[in-house]
């Protein structure tokens, strides 16, 4: 079984507290007069495999987003989704309420287990961003020991 990294879920506490605050500055009466300028959008993250994980599973919620507008990179153990979901329309309409992001988005994902972004593999549909990234293989790979002087004659 891969390695976990300890450190992940101090990340994973960390991120999750950092959405909590921005929730509770956000409340009605408690909003500074600067509106914050987009989102993070909100994932699940799960492993398949049973005991040995082969493929890790990120998915997101981006509705409203177009398939152009989504940039995923793959760094080590770290997924960053980001892209930007067009800006609502306003001409001729006074809103009375606006809760549905809209804006850049930006979402870094710390993953448990290292993965293989070259077999990665993404879809979207119903506003829902899949992402599989396969576990890195931690085969062994023998490689033969050839004498020097061998292959010269």
């Amino acid at each position: 079984m891969p390695k976990k990294d300890p450190f992940a879920d101090f990340t994973r506490v960390r991120l999750e507290m950092d959405e909590l605050l921005v929730d509770f500055w956000e409340r009605p009466g408690l909003r500074t007069q600067r509106r914050p300028v987009g989102f993070a959008p909100r994932v699940d993250v799960y492993y398949l495999g049973g005991n040995k994980p082969e493929v890790a599973v990120v998915r997101a919620e981006i509705p409203g987003v177009e398939v152009s507008a989504v940039n995923l990179e793959v760094r080590g153990r770290t997924l960053v989704i980001s892209g930007e979901k067009p800006q609502r329309e306003t001409s001729g309409r006074s809103y009375q309420q606006v809760e549905l992001p809209s804006g850049p988005f930006r979402r870094v994902i710390e993953l448990a287990i290292e993965v293989d972004p070259e077999r990665a593999e993404a879809t979207y549909e119903d506003g829902v961003l899949n992402v599989e990234l396969p576990v890195k293989s931690r085969a062994v790979k023998r490689v033969p020991v050839q004498r020097a002087d061998q292959g010269e004659q």
